[in-house]
């Protein structure tokens, strides 16, 4: 048995620099890095669950150097970068198959959905990478910390 979700990978970087076609469109300093993957199914309660916990969720330090603190304590930013290859299905052979990711037609107006519900709860401007563009994107991992969200599974 399969499920469907959007699937928000969250970084916690130290920095982290979206490269798009040679040019830098995004830098942040205090932030999370969120690749997003889209699938046909996701809807608004998928976007409103994932952007809730997102700006929530405690994985910043507090000044004992514990993991206390939201996106919205510290008045932190977001750079959100779409990426419809985690929703790759290596089962079988030794090619991903893409067949769960959402078409751009489905996929634009979900990611548009999820920066704008994420920039409202963080009361900060969302900085993003090209839709569907060939990106480079450079990070420094801090810990590092690397936590996936399932909407589906709610973890």
């Amino acid at each position: 048995m399969g499920y469907t979700s959007s699937l928000p990978v969250s970084q916690l970087p130290a920095e982290a620099r979206g490269i798009f076609l040679v040019k830098t469109y995004s830098h942040l300093a205090l932030a999370v890095l969120l690749f997003v993957g889209i699938e046909a199914q996701d809807n608004a309660t998928d976007i409103d669950w994932l952007t809730t916990k997102i700006a929530q969720m405690r994985i910043f330090a507090d000044k004992q150097g514990v993991m206390n603190l939201s996106l919205q304590d510290i008045n932190g930013q977001a750079l959100v970068i779409s990426q419809f290859t985690l929703h790759a299905q290596t089962k079988r052979g030794n090619r991903p198959s893409y067949i769960k990711a959402a078409k751009p037609d489905i996929a634009i107006p979900l990611y548009q959905q999820f920066m704008d519900s994420l920039q409202q709860k963080i009361a900060q401007p969302i900085q993003q990478g090209v839709f569907g563009a060939d990106m480079k994107v450079a990070l420094i991992n801090d810990g590092p910390v690397t936590l996936w969200l399932d909407s589906q599974q709610k973890e």
